[in-house]
């Protein structure tokens, strides 16, 4: 009987450890659900100051151009915006001969990336596939900004954005905002 007793203690504290470590593991799982949508709103908001900073230089680009006119009787000639482009400046929208010279260094090595795989005959990639092609950290910060600059590309039509979220390698001609569809 003592032995029966015994038993029963040694299993009575067995289920009341399991117990509390079913509890720790639930409240866990709620702390790591929590998190997550924690980081998906600040990954979201990343996302959202990387386009206002863009959206902020394009102006900024374009005021610094016309300040950088030369008006005056002893020069004639207006004064060029600068031929190389710098970090953080707009992606014109693509037309027929224009040079990708015209983009910043990252826009460049973004498309010449895809490019290669493209004669590779390699297909779309996603933004962290990129980043790693690149040799960038595959940190979220790392990955939403070549997102941020391979949507600026597709939507400028400078490569081809899939519905998956994939971009590849290929031109077309970017929508022109306020176009008459008819003309």
């Amino acid at each position: 009987m003592v032995e029966w007793c015994a038993v029963a203690s040694v299993l009575g504290m067995l289920e009341e450890r399991e117990a509390a470590a079913r509890v720790r593991v639930e409240g866990l799982r709620e702390e790591v659900a929590r998190l997550a949508e924690v980081l998906e709103a600040a990954e979201i908001e990343l996302d959202r100051r990387v386009i206002a900073r863009e959206e902020l230089v394009e102006p900024l680009a374009l005021s610094a151009a016309e300040s950088t006119a030369v008006t005056g009787t002893e020069m004639v000639q207006e004064t060029a915006p600068l031929a190389v482009p710098v970090p953080g400046s707009t992606v014109p929208p693509w037309r027929e001969g224009l040079p990708v010279t015209v983009l910043a260094p990252d826009h460049q090595r973004i498309l010449g990336m895809l490019d290669e795989r493209r004669s590779a005959g390699k297909g779309p990639v996603k933004a962290k596939e990129i980043a790693v092609e690149l040799s960038l950290e595959t940190t979220s910060a790392k990955v939403e900004g070549v997102r941020s600059k391979a949507r600026r590309l597709a939507e400028r039509g400078w490569l081809v954005q899939e519905t998956s979220g994939m971009f590849s390698a290929g031109r077309r001609p970017a929508a022109v905002p306020d176009a008459d569809p008819s003309a």
